[in-house]
Parts: C-alpha cells; structure tokens; sequence
C-alpha cells in the first residue's frame, strides 16, 4: 500500500509543478489554487508512504516520478523541446526508480 500511496504523491508533485507553471508567477488565482491543494496533498501523502518505506528510497522514487512526469508535461502541454539527451537524462532517472523500487 505505501507504494501505491508513494505513486500518488508522486503524480501529485507532477500536478502541482504543472499548475505552478501555469500560474504565472502566481498570478492566475485558479492555478495556484491547485497548485497549493496539490502540493498539501503530496507532501502529505508522501509522509504517509515514509511510515513504512526508508527515506532515500521514498524521496528518491518521489522527487523521480515528479521529475520524468514534469518533463513528459513539459513536452506534451507546453511544447517543450525534445533532443536525445533530454530523453537519455529521463530514461536515466526513469531506470534509477525502477532499481530503487527493484533494490528496496
């Protein structure tokens, strides 16, 4: 459970750096909104998933799903640039997560 729980705090990290983007400098009301209702909920969640997971493994995983899903958001909604070393960089933290998850 605390993994599904990590999950979701991670996706929640992706949403807040989404809205704070489109908040503009926290000028849009309605973005910081959910950017604050987002961040609440994933820092919360992603204390919940440290009761049972080590520290490292938790705030790596999570700061690594916030990262690549940024990234990949970036690229689809915001129309972000796509070159081979950005993707290698993802790919490297996407395969970082994954032996975290493998290792714990």
């Amino acid at each position: 459970m605390a993994w599904i729980i990590l999950g979701i705090a991670g996706i929640l990290e992706v949403v807040w750096a989404y809205a704070m983007k489109l908040s503009e400098g926290f000028t849009r009301p309605t973005p910081t909104i959910i950017m604050v209702v987002a961040m609440f909920g994933s820092f919360f969640l992603l204390a919940a998933a440290m009761r049972q997971l080590p520290l490292g493994t938790a705030y790596m995983v999570w700061t690594g799903i916030g990262a690549v899903g940024s990234f990949l958001m970036g690229i689809v909604f915001l129309g972000e640039s796509v070159s081979a070393a950005r993707l290698a960089a993802a790919v490297l933290i996407f395969s970082g997560i994954v032996l975290m998850k493998v290792s714990s």
